[in-house]
């Protein structure tokens, strides 16, 4: 007799977003944002079943955590690395490794994209870590607070703990779409203790949360978001904060210090462009005069002093990147209702002053802070308030991106770019006050 036909086939297992409810299918979205996409497989639908059991912002509880799967053998990222028990203090030294996540200092075990990193900069923050300098990072660290690359991995199982699930009930679909990186995407970081507390943008690889990450505006190459980087943003942010306290055109003369360094340079090209008639003060007024003028500034004034607890009312408004006494003088030369702001601390931390400034002329002193940390130790853990912390970030690239004249780059940036090996002698340039403009790093430089 013939033989008895083969049973049927069972059917094909449904898609996890067709076997699971409405909740369900959010929490698999999120993994697909920031867990389960790889550039090596594709994610099971078992896979996805495991990662959503639970529901909820508890759906990954359970699920072991993930480190990134090792790139082939051939291949080799070298990354900076200060660290080391030497009495001198902390030293920094290249280190070449296939397993980053391994071998360097301080990988966030929260990461969840891995970027092949091609720029960063040297920010005066960057060249006090480099050097070993105490109070600014955790040692060992891979320094560089500023990273701009391409998105190499996603991660193939979320880590215990997914920071984008639990914020993600809360964002609209914009900011959902926004989030959902894939290998080959064009991003930045700045802020986020990058290159302090977790490592930086001084490797050729880097892990990082994806809440961290800003895709590239349209109008900049990677190249150029890092001639702006942390410098840029922070000049923004301040005049953004400056208009908020009442700053218009119209109200007079905006003062800028430290005009010739990276910060102070973008803000005296950004107040020039916003329409602001800016002074510009520099320790070498002689030397940096024709370079600050190009770059928009109506006059060059020396070092400021003061001798009176009120001076004579000079400034609408103060964009101060040296702190110190400098900041003493602004204040009492700051005109009625006028505001200071102050992101900088290159001429010392400490500040000798009167109240008279605010209790009489009603001066605003603004501190500056741009670390707008997502889901960062010793901040905020509230996931609404990360989610107004990224909104804000985005909006000063917004306008940066609408704001920084093209032609203004090759007027702001060093006329050397660096690569990782020569970061050591860069810190102490910069630390000595022997840069103008931004440094651009090139950290995928092959020699390196």
């Amino acid at each position: 007799p013939p033989p008895p036909p083969p049973p049927p086939p069972p059917p094909p297992p449904a898609a996890a977003t067709e076997a699971t409810g409405p909740r369900d299918r959010l929490q698999t979205s999120v993994l697909f944002a920031e867990a389960i996409k790889c550039t090596t497989r594709s994610p099971t639908t078992d896979m996805l079943r495991r990662c959503i059991r639970g529901g909820g912002h508890g759906g990954l509880r359970g699920v072991s955590s993930w480190r990134p799967a090792p790139p082939s053998p051939e291949r080799v990222a070298t990354a900076l690395v200060v660290g080391g028990d030497d009495e001198a203090g902390p030293r920094a030294s290249l280190v070449q490794t296939s397993a980053p996540w391994k071998d360097l200092p301080r990988q966030d075990p929260l990461a969840s994209v891995r970027v092949d990193v091609q720029w960063s900069s040297l920010n005066y923050k960057d060249g006090m870590i480099v050097k070993g300098l105490p109070g600014v990072a955790k040692f060992p660290v891979v320094p560089g607070i500023d990273m701009a690359g391409v998105v190499s991995a996603t991660l193939e199982k979320p880590v215990e703990g997914c920071s984008l699930a639990a914020a993600w009930d809360l964002m609209d679909e914009e900011m959902r779409r926004d989030l959902s990186f894939s290998p080959g995407d064009p991003v930045l970081i700045t802020g986020n203790k990058i290159g302090q507390h977790v490592d930086g943008g001084y490797s050729q690889w880097l892990s990082c949360q994806a809440g961290w990450l800003v895709r590239k505006p349209a109008a900049f190459t990677l190249e150029q978001t890092m001639a702006l980087g942390t410098a840029g943003h922070t000049a923004m942010m301040s005049i953004l904060e400056l208009e908020q306290a009442g700053l218009t055109p119209d109200k007079g003369d905006v003062l800028v210090t430290g005009a010739a360094g990276g910060l102070g340079s973008i803000a005296v090209v950004l107040l020039a462009a916003r329409g602001y008639r800016v002074v510009a003060s520099t320790r070498r007024p002689e030397d940096k005069g024709d370079f600050l003028r190009a770059l928009g500034a109506a006059d060059v004034v020396g070092p400021l002093s003061a001798e009176k607890p009120l001076e004579k009312q000079f400034w609408a408004a103060a964009v101060d990147s040296v702190g110190g006494d400098t900041l003493a003088a602004i204040l009492t030369q700051t005109k009625y209702r006028g505001a200071v702001a102050s992101p900088g601390v290159a001429g010392g931390g400490e500040l000798s002053t009167t109240v008279y400034p605010f209790i009489l002329r009603g001066v605003k002193l603004i501190g500056i802070d741009t670390t707008l940390p997502w889901n960062c130790a010793g901040y905020e853990k509230d996931p609404r308030v990360w989610i107004r912390y990224r909104q804000e970030r985005q909006r000063i690239w917004r306008e940066l991106e609408a704001t920084f004249p093209p032609e203004a780059f090759a007027q702001i940036q060093h006329g050397v770019t660096p690569t990782l090996k020569d970061l050591g002698e860069y810190a102490s340039k910069i630390l000595k006050g022997e840069v103008s403009g931004r440094v651009v790093v090139d950290v995928a430089h092959r020699d390196c």
